[in-house]
């Protein structure tokens, strides 16, 4: 079943159908929406060994948005849980490049196929 939780700028929809559970994140993760993004996923990361944010509909994210990411990704290997990205478009790839974040979050394509 799918959850919603959304604002004017950011939604954030859960699918927990699937073996994995997949968070497709649409609009900007900015300054002010990152527990819309960050209390979904801390919920799964107990329940889960392994999370899909789909930021196929990305289309911003400040620092920090940026640093909800990252203090999931810390949350999530403390528990024994893997968190990937997936189809991460180029504003969020370069953010990550610049940050030298990028080596840090396995980064999966369309067919969940991990991107080197």
């Amino acid at each position: 079943m799918a959850d919603k939780a959304a604002t004017s700028s950011f939604i954030v929809v859960v699918n927990r159908d699937a073996a994995v559970p997949v968070v497709r994140c649409t609009g900007r993760l900015v300054l002010g929406l990152t527990d819309e993004l960050l209390l979904p996923v801390k919920q799964l990361i107990s329940a889960s060994k392994r999370i899909v944010l789909d930021f196929t509909e990305l289309t911003r994210m400040d620092s920090s948005g940026l640093g909800t990411i990252v203090r999931l990704l810390v949350t999530a290997k403390a528990a024994g849980c893997s968190l990937e990205l997936k189809n991460v478009g180029p504003p969020i790839r370069q953010l990550l490049g610049i940050t030298n974040l990028l080596d840090a979050f396995t980064i999966i394509g369309e067919n969940n196929i991990k991107l080197g």
